[in-house]
C-alpha cells in the first residue's frame, strides 16, 4: 500500500511540475517510516569521488532541503570548523566525521534519521543526519556553532 501512495505522489507531482523530495520535512516530525528513509537518501546525491566540493554541494542542498537556522552559509561555518569538511575527520574524544559526530550517539541517530547500519565516517549520512538534527533542534550542540 505504501508503495502504492509513494508512486501517485510521485506520479501526482511529476504532473505539477513539483518534486515531493525537496519539499520540507515537518519539524514535528518525529517517526521515521521505511519510505521516508528511502525518499531521505534519494535526494541531494552527488558524486563523492570528487572530494571536498561534492561535501560542500551536500551540504548546501540539505541545509536548504530541510531548513536549518542561518541557512547553508551557517551550515557550511560549523562544518568548515569542526572538520575542514572531512568525512573522515577523527576526534580521540570520539567524534566522527563532517559535523564531528558522537560516535556514542551515532547507532541511535543514525537509525533515527535514516541511515542505520552507517558509520559516522560515511560523509552522505553524518550530513544528513546532522542537518536534520539542525533542523529539529538547532546548532546549539556544536562546539562551532
Amino acid at each position: 500500500m505504501r508503495r502504492r501512495v509513494i508512486s501517485a505522489v510521485l506520479a501526482i507531482s511529476a504532473l505539477l511540475g513539483a518534486s515531493p523530495l525537496l519539499a520540507p520535512t515537518p519539524a514535528s516530525a518525529t517517526h521515521q517510516t521505511r519510505d521516508a528513509r528511502v525518499l531521505s537518501t534519494r535526494i541531494c546525491n552527488y558524486d563523492w569521488q570528487s572530494g571536498q566540493r561534492q561535501v560542500k554541494l551536500l551540504i548546501r542542498c540539505a541545509a536548504k532541503r530541510w531548513s536549518v537556522s542561518g541557512g547553508p552559509n551557517k551550515a557550511l561555518q560549523v562544518a568548515r570548523c569542526e572538520s575542514g569538511y572531512d568525512p573522515d575527520a577523527y576526534n580521540p574524544d570520539g567524534y566522527a566525521g563532517v559535523f564531528q559526530q558522537a560516535q556514542r550517539y551515532w547507532p541511535n541517530r543514525a537509525d533515527h534519521w535514516g541511515f542505520p547500519d552507517r558509520s559516522a565516517f560515511n560523509g552522505r549520512a553524518n550530513i544528513i543526519v546532522s542537518i536534520r538534527m539542525a533542523h529539529a533542534s538547532g546548532w546549539g550542540g556544536w562546539g562551532c556553532a
